[in-house]
């Protein structure tokens, strides 16, 4: 039996996709993605899916996500069933085409809140002096 495992990361939130043979179930956090709330996650996470409805039959894809917000989860969420379906297939042509369409599809976003520093309320805005 195939077994592939893959994983996609967006600001704080890490989501890991098992794709092994099956009837075509796709599961997020053991539910199913059709019940997914709000839409817009929802159609967030299942783009890649769209590229691969040929075979999205015969594959059962789990996927386990946490930390971060709902947006960054969905992000997360979408580069994982990318990446898995591209080692899944093997297809060169199929990662083009996810690759053309977004490439955060298959490439993590390195972007991520700085930290915050002494002196101040945030990583840049500083307490103003007043002595003059």
């Amino acid at each position: 039996m195939k077994i592939v495992n893959s994983s996609g990361k967006r600001k704080t939130a890490i989501a890991r996709a098992t794709l092994r043979e099956g009837k075509g179930r796709v599961r997020v956090n053991n539910k199913p993605i059709e019940i997914v709330e709000p839409e817009l996650i929802r159609l967030k996470m299942s783009e890649p899916l769209e590229f691969a409805n040929n075979f999205l039959q015969t594959v059962d894809i789990d996927v386990n996500v946490h930390g971060g917000g709902i947006i960054g989860q969905a992000g997360a969420v979408r580069t994982a069933i990318a990446r898995g379906l591209v080692d899944w297939t093997n297809d060169t042509a199929l990662r083009d085409a996810m690759a053309q369409y977004d490439r955060s599809l298959l490439v993590n976003d390195t972007r991520y809140k700085l930290p915050k520093k002494f002196g101040g309320r945030g990583a840049r805005k500083r307490r103003q002096k007043s002595y003059r």
